[in-house]
């Protein structure tokens, strides 16, 4: 019995011509009319590797005995890699007969050096012509178009002069996620609580599905699409084709190109700006302020650090000479806790009434922030002070490393190599511990020196505030209100309470 195989992957159909008719049309000229001819055909599969359906089905007829003879057109048909190649022929040869329409195949040292000329270039010829079609792509969005169809809710994508143009319907959703979320209301609270209302108002998601996760929402919130900015070439996704070949921890992950490398292309715009910025400040508050939601409500969780030992404080019930108060503590009693702290607390009472009269005084007099704003900068930030110390500690630690590493090329101790070597892999991990809190700590420290306050916001905030009767303020209104205005609260053990707004 002959095989035929033929592939064709959607790039090379449209720029050489390989179609799959003029291959098979080909390989049976070649096999010279004979009867009992077998076609295997890949069509729209990428060559560069070696799990596809018609071609595992060849490979197991062939080690079956079925197949006597294979023929196809080129080696760069079988694959566009050098060593997929190798490990093709090598395995069809020892069962049949390999046979190629262009060019002879022998397994002789002038033979497989002449084989594997072709399938070194062949391989370079698809890199070249990956590499030009990424050029090309970069190039195109340069002049401001928009490649595909990202699939960007809020807008459709229109295929003749490849832009973006603004989705009525989903546009409105978009605005009424940035309302939901911006200002305060009593309809929602936070990220989940958007999904869960466009979930039960029964809106349906970008690709018509009926439940919204909070995930998409966030990336929603995030999107800079919004206020006109959209990037091309922003995502790395080099290998990722790939994945679906691999094992979970062999799998090639999508990176973030430097920022410089990003190709910006207006898009029409949805969302100002301030209201923008302002989800952004809210949501790097967020996993602060809706985490850990307990049963009894505390007007400010989420919100209060400890002014001493930067320990966050969280509300919990106390009993005191018999009687059970509410306080803010920066004890830790969890299993693991990096920092116990230091003993800090606060009656609730006595901290949301001083936090929420300064609130009311802003919401009644909104030019009052502006100072407020003022005097915070001139505090020294605990961001700074820990960014500090994270950096003398990284420098301590590169110091040891090196000289471990000296001990390792002067000493031939095997024994203390050995442990010197373990030493060495928990240094590692102890820098790439500090290197994540020293990110994590420039990124807020970032926030504060990029996100002022803006007046239209507090304006809102205050015009909202002032159209409530005193008996419609809910504690969840509260809530809303404090955290449109405030980032950090930050309690000393005299009791001095600094206010840090967003």
């Amino acid at each position: 019995m002959i095989a035929i195989y033929a592939r064709v992957s959607t790039e090379e159909q449209a720029k050489n011509g390989y179609s799959l008719s003029e291959q098979i049309r080909a390989c049976k000229q070649k096999a010279e009319g004979t009867l009992g001819v077998m076609e295997y055909v890949d069509e729209g599969l990428s060559g560069e590797f070696l799990d596809r359906p018609a071609l595992t089905r060849l490979r197991k007829d062939i080690k079956e005995g079925i197949i006597e003879r294979v023929i196809c057109l080129d080696p760069d048909r079988l694959s566009r890699k050098l060593m997929n190649q190798l490990i093709l022929s090598e395995e069809i040869e020892k069962k049949a007969h390999l046979i190629f329409v262009n060019g002879e195949y022998k397994r002789t040292p002038e033979g497989m050096l002449f084989y594997q000329m072709r399938g070194a270039i062949a391989e370079f010829e698809k890199a070249k012509i990956t590499e030009r079609m990424s050029r090309g792509r970069r190039e195109k969005a340069r002049i401001g178009k928009v490649l595909r169809d990202f699939q960007v809710y809020g807008y459709n994508y229109n295929k003749e002069n490849e832009q973006f143009e603004v989705n009525e319907y989903e546009a409105k959703v978009v605005k009424l996620i940035f309302e939901l979320f911006t200002k305060p209301n009593d309809m929602v609270e936070g990220v989940n609580g958007i999904a869960k209302y466009l979930t039960n108002q029964g809106i349906p998601t970008k690709r018509n599905a009926k439940q919204w996760h909070r995930q998409v929402v966030r990336q929603l919130l995030m999107n800079r699409a919004y206020v006109g900015e959209f990037y091309q070439n922003r995502w790395n996704t080099e290998g990722m084709l790939g994945n679906r070949y691999k094992s979970e921890d062999e799998r090639i992950k999508m990176t973030e190109r430097p920022k410089e490398e990003w190709i910006a292309v207006s898009c029409p715009v949805i969302i100002d700006k301030e209201q923008f910025e302002h989800a952004q400040a809210l949501l790097n508050q967020s996993r602060r302020r809706w985490s850990g939601m307990s049963k009894n409500e505390y007007l400010l969780s989420g919100l209060v650090r400890c002014a001493e030992c930067g320990n966050t404080m969280t509300g919990r019930k106390q009993k005191n000479w018999g009687t059970y108060v509410f306080e803010y503590t920066d004890v830790k009693n969890t299993a693991g806790a990096k920092h116990k702290g230091c003993g800090n607390h606060i009656r609730c009472e006595e901290l949301d009434i001083v936090v929420w009269e300064k609130i009311k005084g802003w919401l009644n007099n909104p030019e009052e922030i502006a100072a407020s704003k003022e005097e915070e900068s001139n505090n020294v930030l605990f961001e700074e002070v820990e960014l500090e110390r994270l950096t003398k500690e990284i420098e301590r630690i590169n110091k040891g490393k090196q000289r471990l590493l000296t001990l390792i090329m002067e000493d031939n101790d095997d024994l203390l190599i050995a442990d010197v070597r373990q030493k060495l892999k928990d240094i590692n991990e102890s820098e790439k511990q500090l290197f994540q809190q020293k990110e994590k700590i420039e990124m807020e420290l970032m926030s504060h020196q990029q996100l002022d306050v803006n007046e239209n916001i507090i304006k809102k905030a205050s015009e909202y505030y002032l159209g409530l009767a005193s008996e419609e303020i809910s504690i969840d209104i509260k809530k809303e209100l404090i955290r449109s205005v405030v980032k950090e609260i930050r309690v000393s053990h005299e009791k001095n309470v600094d206010i840090y707004t967003l």
